[in-house]
């Protein structure tokens, strides 16, 4: 608020004569649009006509997420105080909050009273903060409550932006993925993770191996390595900078999950880091702000922000439970680890606690599929310069490390007779299926199942890597890069596609290239107690 002789504000009564009412008004917008003017005297300054009548304005699209059958988490930003509205034609309007400088300007608004299994169109409408009625700047999405009967379903996953350097590109129409994801008309999308690059800066155009110039959109907040608040919020900005991105997030919801990149990489809890580029080298001090970040530009449950906890169960009607890990937050170290014994749910990769959640929950649903998005892969080497960055030890024989954990969720997933589990996965920028397989497997005590892995969305190709032995891994098909660090102008981005019928209940997966074309494809039958 602005008030006489307080430090730091500037009192509209005591300003010496000679500055101009332009200069006046010039300054209270900027107060406004930087959330230093408190919602409050910024509509009075609106309504005493010191500033401009120009309404708040939407900076970076709409978002749905966590939709459940009767409810939806609407998301947008503004760029100045605003009160954010929702309206559902012919249901109701919703009343959200006031978006302010503490949160950047984004907000979200739960919508609750849905109609199960509908297809909803919504308008999130800016407001002045003090307003009751929706009358401001709008823009239009769309979002699928979940069925309460059977019904056929499709979704895609898929993970990875703007890494190693690749940004938006015009020359590609930013990033070119998501228009060929929005032709695929999804229920909704997983996001496996590393949903930004905070490690990753953008610094300038590229010479290819072949000669062409891969062109990057330049913003300073992507030059560098995210530290701040602000170079993590920057970092969502940016890649919402791309006008099809934004396109298909308010016409498809989302399911969030997040990894390294979100942070710093594959940083793990209580790393001190040993890297010239940060001044901050306390992960834990950089997850706090990563964290914020991410939850203030993501479609997500109030309960998701306020416990802090990731991992949890999407339901989408009868025929599929979605389980989302976080492989991140409460991990042991990546030191090479290779100590052998009993398998147990204790440390590993997931933490005893999310880990005993998982084989609780999967015992539970009564879904006929039941979907484990993990942000990491279980059977491919991925290395650390410390160690091992995954779950495989890269060695034959009994479970090590970390594997010691998922031989547990493994084998209790068969005693407890748990039928249906598919996993799905990104992480390693290419696209692959593996079948694991107990015949071949050092550790045998499972019932066979499938990973399917796919990504990146936009971001260098690798691959591919090397698949551990000790689960029985086969890996069926794979789609990888001529070399390392391919960038997206050269191909090699991937989405995977899952669909259920609602009829045989068959589950169907299609592993699709940047243009949408189906690469491989595999149908389960579920099997039926």
């Amino acid at each position: 608020m602005l008030s006489q002789g307080s430090p730091g504000a500037t009192s509209l009564r005591s300003m010496p004569n000679h500055v101009s009412r332009r200069g006046v008004l010039r300054g209270v917008a900027g107060l406004a649009a930087t959330g230093a003017l408190a919602p409050a005297a910024a509509s009075s300054a609106f309504a005493t006509g010191l500033v401009s009548r120009e309404r708040p304005s939407i900076t970076h699209g709409v978002q749905s997420g966590d939709v459940t059958a009767d409810s939806a988490v609407i998301w947008t930003r503004s760029d100045r105080p605003a009160r954010m509205f929702v309206q559902v034609p012919g249901l109701r309007t919703y009343r959200g909050p006031v978006l302010t400088g503490k949160t950047d300007f984004t907000g979200r608004v739960v919508l609750e009273g849905l109609p199960a299994g509908e297809h909803l169109d919504y308008k999130v409408v800016l407001a002045d903060p003090d307003a009751h009625r929706p009358v401001g700047e709008h823009a239009e999405g769309q979002l699928r409550t979940t069925p309460r009967r059977a019904r056929d379903i499709r979704f895609l996953w898929s993970g990875d932006q703007s890494g190693q350097g690749w940004g938006r590109n015009p020359d590609l129409g930013g990033f070119p993925i998501y228009r060929a994801m929005l032709k695929r008309d999804p229920h909704f999308f997983l996001h496996s993770g590393d949903s930004i690059y905070a490690d990753g800066p953008i610094t300038g155009d590229v010479t290819l191996p072949d000669g062409r110039i891969y062109r990057n959109v330049v913003e300073e907040v992507k030059t560098h390595v995210a530290e701040t608040l602000a170079d993590f919020r920057g970092a969502y900005k940016y890649n919402l900078g791309d006008a099809g991105m934004r396109e298909f997030l308010a016409r498809t919801s989302m399911v969030c999950q997040w990894d390294d990149h979100e942070v710093s990489n594959n940083w793990y809890p209580g790393e001190i880091l040993d890297n010239d580029l940060y001044t901050e080298k306390n992960i834990d001090v950089l997850k706090v702000r990563a964290y914020r970040a991410w939850t203030e530009y993501q479609p997500l449950s109030p309960r998701t922000v306020s416990e802090h906890q990731i991992y949890r169960k999407v339901s989408h009607g009868p025929l599929l439970d979605v389980f989302i890990l976080d492989m991140r937050t409460y991990r042991n170290p990546n030191t090479p680890d290779l100590e052998a014994g009993a398998v147990g749910p204790e440390g590993g990769i997931l933490g005893t606690e999310q880990a005993r959640w998982l084989v609780r929950a999967l015992e539970s649903s009564t879904a006929t599929w039941k979907v484990i998005q993990a942000d990491m892969p279980i059977g491919l080497v991925v290395p650390d310069d410390h160690g091992i960055e995954a779950v495989a030890q890269g060695t034959a024989g009994a479970p090590l490390g970390r594997e010691r954990q998922i031989a547990w969720i493994l084998k209790e997933i068969k005693r407890r007779k748990i039928r249906n589990t598919v996993w799905l996965t990104a992480d390693v920028h290419y696209t692959a299926a593996h079948y694991y397989d107990p015949s071949k497997a050092a550790f045998s005590d499972f019932d066979p199942f499938w990973e399917f892995v796919s990504g990146p969305l936009h971001a260098g190709a690798f691959g591919p890597n090397v698949l551990d032995p000790t689960f029985g891994p086969q890996q069926v098909f794979a789609a990888t890069p001529p070399r390392a660090n391919t960038s997206p102008l050269e191909g090699s981005q991937f989405f995977g596609e899952v669909e259920i019928k609602e009829h045989s209940r068959d589950l169907t997966v299609h592993l699709r290239d940047l243009t949408g074309a189906s690469l491989w494809s595999k149908t389960l039958e579920p099997v039926i107690p």
